[in-house]
């Protein structure tokens, strides 16, 4: 008689709600060059960025020095030295809105430097 009862316990008990099971965690990357770069102000690094630019600029290797100039703008973007470095490697790549670019936010930033009215001539303006 007590399986009776105990079957009957059973029964008339509701139906516990199934949980649905937790998703696990975004496991981190491991590759680490998948990861985005993130950029804080940094002028030591925009400073060794653009050393390693010019080194890249008087080899001729201008693709790589494009691509140091622009770490540099990214570890500090008002560092005018390297917005103009930036257009001055873009314009041996024959990348002109590159350079357009690279040049008017050097002149944004320093509008009256030495060689600004070269620039703008460059630029048409």
């Amino acid at each position: 008689m007590t399986w009776a009862l105990l079957f009957l316990a059973l029964l008339s008990e509701p139906p516990k709600q199934a949980t649905p099971p937790e998703k696990p965690a975004e496991p981190q990357e491991e590759d680490t060059s998948l990861v985005p770069k993130e950029y804080d102000f940094n002028p030591l690094q925009a400073t060794k960025e653009i050393q390693v630019g010019d080194f890249y600029f008087k080899k001729k290797a201008y693709k790589s020095a494009v691509m140091r100039f622009e770490e540099a703008t990214k570890w500090n973007p008002q560092l005018a030295e390297a917005w103009l470095k930036l257009g001055e490697a873009r314009e041996k790549l024959k990348d002109t809105k590159g350079m357009k670019a690279a040049y008017e936010k050097y002149l944004e930033i320093s509008p009256d430097a030495k060689d600004a009215k070269e620039i703008r001539k460059k630029l048409g303006q």
